[in-house]
């Protein structure tokens, strides 16, 4: 791998970035219409309604708006609806870029020189299986060649590699990679180990949801939460209150959310997430597009259920 991306020079725009996420971003879900096709209307509305309730950003295409399941124009026109939403307001755009190959990786990341994002989000490369050092420099050749930061995303049930804390360690120190969104389904000793040695100018963003008070509470710098399409108030009010230190506060706010989280990904998300905001009539469907099935009817019904008496 050595060589075939040689190093660009250091006056790169991408090596000066400062970008430091944090608060709440909504990974914002893709709506479709009774015909399949992508409601931009509905997606635009959603991207409004959560920084309105306090998010500090959204992000377009990530795992909750199922990217892979959309073609380029469709994805393009997800960026721009989102990046309209920010718009005149203090708001961050993330825009998901990353794929399990390199090139494709870089070629996602060089569109958005086109779109004002603040940062990308690349997940770790998945199914290839490639090394954790090959991972590491598969993100350090990429955020080279980015015109935005990036936001690492580890998430190894997902994948079928992780990251250890060494290898985001090293990361932190790269330059143009702004945090990691840490999905490894607990907050573990590499979690701790991160967060006590990456230093102030990398973030980490709690990525289960179930978790994010008391990674905000160990330092994290705040969350990237699907369940935040819901509820949006209530999650931005527990980080608020997280990163205040406010544990007194805080506490009560995620003890009752957590039944809520675990029922929005009791079957693969997005589609328990969708059917509640379908019921709350945010979006035209429930629909989610194969190989991914619609929610049960008992999974929405518990769902929403839960979701009256946190939002009622």
């Amino acid at each position: 791998m050595p060589g075939v991306y040689p190093r660009l020079c250091v006056n790169s725009p991408a090596v000066s970035a400062t970008f430091r996420p944090s608060g709440v971003l909504v990974p914002l879900v893709t709506p479709f219409d009774d015909r399949g096709a992508v409601d931009f209307d509905a997606l635009g509305a959603l991207a409004t309604r959560a920084l309105d309730a306090g998010a500090a950003g959204v992000v377009a295409l990530a795992t909750t708006g199922e990217p892979t399941s959309l073609d380029d124009g469709e994805r393009t026109a997800v960026a721009a609806v989102c990046a309209e939403a920010c718009a005149g307001r203090d708001a961050v755009l993330v825009v998901g870029a990353g794929t399990n190959d390199t090139r494709t990786t870089i070629a996602r990341h060089a569109a958005l020189a086109d779109v004002p994002a603040a940062a990308s989000l690349a997940v770790v490369p998945y199914y290839v299986r490639p090394s954790e050092a090959a991972i590491v420099h598969h993100f350090q050749v990429v955020a080279e060649r980015s015109p935005v930061p990036l936001i690492v995303y580890n998430i190894p049930y997902r994948t079928g590699r992780g990251l250890g804390a060494s290898a985001l360690i090293e990361l932190a120190a790269t330059p143009n990679v702004a945090g990691v969104k840490q999905a490894v389904g607990c907050i573990d000793a590499d979690t701790l180990r991160v967060l006590a040695e990456a230093g102030d100018g990398f973030s980490v963003l709690g990525g289960d949801d179930a978790f994010l008070l008391p990674l905000v509470l160990m330092g994290g710098a705040g969350a990237i939460a699907a369940s935040a399409n819901v509820c949006t108030e209530q999650f931005c009010e527990m980080i608020a209150r997280g990163l205040r230190g406010d544990v007194a506060g805080a506490r009560p706010i995620a003890e009752a959310l957590l039944p809520l989280v675990a029922a929005l990904f009791a079957e693969p998300s997005p589609a328990v997430i969708k059917a509640a905001l379908h019921a709350l009539g945010r979006i035209p469907t429930a629909d989610v597009r194969m190989p991914l099935s619609p929610a049960s009817r008992e999974g929405a019904a518990r769902a929403l259920e839960l979701l009256r008496h946190v939002d009622p």
